[in-house]
């Protein structure tokens, strides 16, 4: 059983930083890839960023491209998302999420992670 918690949310002006957390349980054997989503008020969710956590390489939404980065702790279990340069259209619930090796999609399609946290809460303001 795998168990993840988000910390890090909060309120910022544009052009601040806020750097996300995801804390993960110790079951993790059989997890392959960890993607941060977001979701706003009405709109779908919106996978941010990726990363695979046996070798590393990582996957960004043009949106967030040279703003945001992804990186992981194997040791302490952690899974981070650091964001820079914020802007409003930022705003939105972030999500940590989890899944095994699957066969065909795309990492940004939320229906093939069986595992997400709670979210916490990120709010840019001008």
């Amino acid at each position: 059983q795998v168990q993840l918690v988000e910390s890090g949310g909060g309120s910022v002006q544009a052009g601040g930083s806020l750097r996300l957390s995801c804390a993960a349980s110790a079951n993790t054997y059989d997890i392959y890839f960890m993607a941060w989503f977001r979701q706003a008020p009405g709109k779908e969710r919106e996978g941010v960023a990726g990363i695979y956590t046996r070798g590393g390489r990582t996957n960004y939404a043009d949106s967030v491209k040279g703003r945001f980065t992804i990186s992981q702790d194997s040791a302490k279990n952690t899974l981070a998302l650091q964001m820079d340069s914020l802007k409003p259209e930022d705003t939105a619930m972030y999500y940590c999420a989890a899944r095994p090796v699957i066969s065909g999609g795309y990492w940004y399609q939320s229906h093939q992670y069986p595992y997400w946290g709670q979210g916490t809460q990120v709010t840019v303001s001008t």
